[in-house]
């Protein structure tokens, strides 16, 4: 069994503490787990993106076209992700733009965000998610990386329990913030459930 799957976003989004997450939620189900991190501009705004390969697997690299998932929690992030996901692959992505800091200076343009989601779905299976609404609803944006964790679970994009993320989540964050990432993780979960029965 492989998995491989890529986390992308921007600085702040708490990319990098999902993929550890993963990880070590994986290493508790007993799985090897190898996982990169690749970071943009440091500050908060540049991008940000992991690997994590799960099962037979000895590399971190995620060659084009081989990953199983994107998950993405800024459109754009995903769009530029995208030919690293298989043709048979799946992409969630967050609905929510950032706007890069080069595109706030005037260098460039954002694009359509339904062009983003319409270049994403002739690739491959899209799965949208308003994952800052449901972080709000926890009780803070800074909850967003653990509601899509709650989504990828209800997706079964990883081959990990539940309970050993949940588990790794409290071990995670501060103990006064884990009844809303708790919250968080349900809300994300609960939400995929509804798109996919609705699908």
């Amino acid at each position: 069994m492989k998995k491989s799957i890529v986390i992308a976003g921007v600085g702040g989004q708490g990319v990098i503490t999902a993929a550890n997450i993963i990880a070590k939620s994986a290493l508790k189900d007993g799985y090897n787990v190898v996982m990169s991190e690749l970071h943009g501009m440091a500050q908060r705004g540049g991008n940000v993106e992991c690997t994590v390969r799960i099962g037979d697997v000895h590399s971190p690299i995620v060659a084009s076209g081989t990953a199983d998932a994107i998950v993405s929690f800024e459109p754009l992030e995903a769009l530029r992700n995208l030919p690293k996901v298989k043709k048979d692959g799946v992409v969630l992505t967050d609905v929510n733009p950032i706007i890069p800091p080069l595109i706030s200076l005037g260098i460039g343009k954002y694009p359509k965000l339904q062009e983003i989601f319409d270049r994403i779905a002739k690739h491959c299976k899209l799965i949208k998610i308003n994952a800052d609404d449901l972080a709000r609803e926890a009780g803070s944006i800074l909850t967003k990386n653990v509601v899509m964790l709650g989504a990828m679970t209800a997706l079964k994009i990883l081959p990990i329990k539940e309970e050993s993320i949940l588990e790794t989540v409290k071990e995670t964050v501060p103990e006064k913030y884990v009844e809303m990432n708790v919250k968080a993780f349900k809300l994300g979960k609960e939400e995929m459930e509804k798109t996919m029965r609705n699908e």
